[in-house]
């Protein structure tokens, strides 16, 4: 397809110098030029990158080695930060919103060297078995492996919007249940128990509405959603499976190459994510969160 470049200043103005904006598929992610995220952001930069991140779900940025105090400063433009995870800890004192993503790391914590790649490909939205999931997650690459370890993103407006007329009545007012337990079952077993046990379920509708611009959503993924509540369990699993079948489609979804420096913001809200676990070597990326609401359906 033909890229078309956009000058986000044609909309907010002024920004210096000008943000080039470049779609790369028909619905989701582009790359944005322009802007250093090393430095401080003018206010007319920060509001043309949130306003083009309600349009583009992921915007990428290459040749941005940013610091944790720099990835840290860039999110707070966004919002109030998180701590890096629910159960686990920050990168050090000094930034306990960096989330370390490390393949390593991970093989080691589990004991299974053959998860040291594995621990992330799945589909899914950031924290959703919280009763207020992250608005939006910032993630800089710190080591990559030669090849392979893409990440790929679904819009999940599109998904929505593409659904039939008939089902996407038949979505509206039900509610699915999301948990971190089956998913940290690992944790668990290296003694991580109490920790995955005090977090609670979470309820948030199948269908959520963006808070900004009014769009609703999917908003389930086989990660964390376990069921939907008042449907029979060959109901909700049939239901949910068609859902992700839909929402993975190629039409809905971009992958991203990564390259030393780059960096990607995504709305947590809108998206969800897969890790690829195609790759040797270690992999190690730092991951900051915006704090969200919670979730909700149509009136």
């Amino acid at each position: 397809m033909t890229q078309q470049i956009v000058d986000l200043n044609t909309q907010i103005q002024p920004a210096q110098p000008p943000l080039r904006l470049t779609p790369l598929t028909s619905r989701i992610g582009a790359t944005v030029e322009g802007v250093d995220l090393r430095r401080p952001l003018p206010e007319e930069t920060a509001r043309a990158l949130r306003a083009a991140l309600n349009q583009r779900r992921v915007l990428f940025f290459r040749d941005q080695p940013v610091t944790p105090t720099e990835q840290v400063a860039f999110a707070r433009w966004f919002g109030e930060l998180t701590p890096a995870h629910p159960l686990q800890g920050g990168l050090d004192d000094a930034h306990p919103e960096v989330l370390v993503l490390d393949s390593e790391r991970y093989a080691l914590g589990v004991g299974d060297q053959a998860a040291s790649t594995s621990y992330n490909n799945r589909w899914h939205t950031d924290v959703t078995f919280s009763a207020e999931p992250p608005a939006a997650s910032v993630l800089a690459a710190k080591l990559l492996p030669e090849t392979g370890g893409d990440t790929l993103w679904a819009d999940l407006v599109g998904a929505y919007r593409t659904l039939s007329a008939p089902l996407q009545r038949a979505l509206v007012g039900l509610v699915a249940v999301h948990t971190a337990r089956h998913t940290f079952e690992r944790l668990r077993q290296t003694g991580g128990d109490e920790r995955v046990q005090a977090l609670p379920p979470a309820r948030h509708p199948v269908v959520r509405i963006h808070p900004e611009t009014g769009e609703p959503a999917l908003f389930v993924n086989p990660t964390f959603t376990s069921h939907i509540e008042g449907l029979s369990h060959l109901e909700s699993s049939a239901l949910l499976s068609l859902l992700y079948e839909h929402i993975t489609l190629p039409e809905h979804v971009v992958r991203w190459r990564w390259a030393p420096g780059d960096l990607a913001i995504w709305d947590n809200r809108v998206t969800s994510h897969y890790a690829a676990a195609d790759y040797q070597g270690r992999r190690v990326m730092h991951r900051v969160t915006v704090a969200g609401d919670a979730p909700r359906g149509f009136e």
